[in-house]
């Protein structure tokens, strides 16, 4: 009996019921196999583990009272009529194999037509039974394999609690998912959260800026001219960038997160607006516009393949996750978006009206969707699967296209000054907006980055980089230190406290947590 000096409710909202949060510690307790201290805790409180419905079934079925058990079972409130149908076919079901087991042939059948054929379920379950009862064994029946009817009773109550709904049962380790959903929740509410592993139950945790890429770490001047574009390695290993110089360079990433250069990509003949990495890391593609696509090998830095040289104003490019295949943008009107294997044989064009000068595109890691941005202005999401397309229009120019690792999101920088995020499935019916950057006469590209890819990154016209949480609208942080626009950023994958930046400064800078506050 529960204490009646005992208040009702909990917490310092008064939202919690004592009784159910009582409850869920002693399941709890016998969950991590505390079985005498929950049943100390249950007659000190006065509240049982179970319900008075859950213990009556107990006590019926392992005494094989079979028709009090169905008429406890006709009592639950709440039971929907089809979980009602199915927890009385169980119990049936074990009934008419008591009797089989015993050779009581006429009570199953008995049971058969005149119990289970008023259920209002599916007339081929009841046909199987049937069967079974002919049969003697055809689906189980008339065979224990050993197993005492104490053993079957105890599975069938088993079976049982998966069907009944909350109070008369409580949810598997329901204690320890409200907590994680709590601590989900707070990590959620933090701006700044960007570390991984587990979270202390002791303090509410309260990050600060110091898990953020907030200062130059390292300076890259490897190049000569203008940095138009960096992107990390898929396993964070390394990072690519090319210029105006009319080269790309490669860098490894070293334990202690030092950059060093590993290879120079040269043979291009104008400057190299855009590379991207193969899904395995050991090839990247590098192109620009008024350029040829040329493949390199990663580990060596030599040009493997030379793709389109008959065609050669290619925009964008992006890997299929085999890394087995390409798909390529063009501005030339006759061939807009093509698909390659490695050695250059061409597999699919998507050309014509329909498809019109392509600005950037995206393959989503998964492979499902062909993301382009065409006609300055539309985003066209093409579902392999599906033959579909769906096409998002915006209402100003569009400069690039950036799709999130989880392959849920897509991020468009657009020459207004804005940053707009969809949804790629397409439930979303309008995007969430993004500001405070300046862009309004060049290409600057973002990216998502951090933790689950919390945050979105920007480069700059006014020489800046910014960062957003991504509930908010505008950013949490603004990275000062180069000199002239910042025309990309790339977020390491695999450490979500790295940033790079490339610049019209002829730099790429590292950033990371601040120094003063690690």
């Amino acid at each position: 009996m529960i204490s009646m000096d005992k208040p009702c409710f909990l917490g310092s909202k008064g939202q919690i019921r004592r009784h159910e949060f009582v409850r869920l510690i002693i399941q709890y307790l016998y969950s991590l196999g505390y079985s005498r201290s929950a049943s100390l805790l249950e007659s000190e409180s006065g509240i049982p583990s179970k319900s008075a419905e859950l213990y009556r079934l107990e006590s019926q079925i392992l005494s094989a009272n079979w028709d009090e058990c169905v008429e406890t079972l006709n009592s639950i409130e709440g039971l929907e009529e089809e979980t009602l149908a199915s927890a009385l076919l169980l119990v049936f079901k074990q009934s008419i194999t008591e009797f089989l087991m015993v050779g009581d042939d006429s009570s199953a059948l008995n049971v058969l037509q005149k119990r289970v054929s008023k259920l209002r379920i599916d007339r081929e379950r009841v046909h199987k039974l049937a069967c079974g009862l002919l049969s003697l064994g055809g689906i189980g029946f008339g065979k224990v394999d050993g197993e005492t009817s104490d053993g079957l009773r105890r599975k069938l109550l088993v079976e049982l609690e998966k069907l009944f709904p909350p109070p008369v049962i409580v949810p598997e380790r329901r204690l320890e998912h409200l907590v994680e959903m709590a601590l989900m929740a707070k990590r959620d509410s933090c701006l700044y959260h960007n570390t991984g592993g587990a979270m202390s139950l002791y303090q509410d945790e309260c990050c600060g800026g110091e898990h953020v890429p907030a200062e130059t770490v390292q300076i890259l001047n490897n190049h000569v001219n203008e940095v138009w574009f960096v992107q990390f390695s898929n396993n964070g290993e390394y990072l690519a960038s090319s210029s105006s110089d009319c080269t790309a360079i490669i860098w490894k990433v070293s334990e202690d997160d030092v950059l060093s250069f590993k290879h120079v990509l040269r043979n291009h003949r104008n400057p190299v607006s855009f590379v991207a990495w193969s899904p395995d890391d050991t090839m990247l593609l590098t192109c620009g516009n008024g350029e040829v696509l040329r493949l390199w090998d990663v580990e060596s830095g030599e040009c493997k393949h030379v793709f389109g040289e008959t065609t050669p104003i290619v925009s964008s490019c992006a890997w299929f996750p085999d890394s087995k295949r390409v798909v390529c943008g063009s501005s030339d009107p006759d061939k807009c978006i093509y698909m390659w294997d490695l050695n250059g044989n061409e597999l699919e064009v998507w050309r014509g009206v329909r498809v019109p000068k392509v600005a950037d595109l995206a393959v989503t890691p998964d492979g499902e969707y062909l993301i382009s941005i065409c006609s300055d202005k539309d985003i066209r999401i093409y579902n392999f699967h599906t033959k579909t397309e769906r096409v998002i229009k915006e209402a100003h120019a569009i400069t690039s296209l950036s799709v999130s690792r989880d392959c849920q999101l897509l991020i468009v920088n657009l020459n207004s000054q804005e940053i707009h995020m969809w949804d790629i499935a397409g439930k979303w019916d309008k995007p969430e907006s993004y500001s405070g950057h300046k862009q309004g006469k060049y290409v600057i590209r973002s990216c998502f980055g951090g933790l689950d890819c919390k945050f979105i990154a920007s480069g700059s016209e006014n020489s800046q980089v910014y960062i957003w949480n991504r509930r908010k609208s505008k950013p949490i942080e603004i990275l000062s230190g180069h000199k002239m626009t910042v025309n990309c950023v790339s977020w390491n994958p695999k450490r979500p406290h790295m940033l790079a930046s490339a610049s019209d400064d002829q730099t790429i800078r590292i950033w990371g947590p601040s120094r003063k506050q690690r």
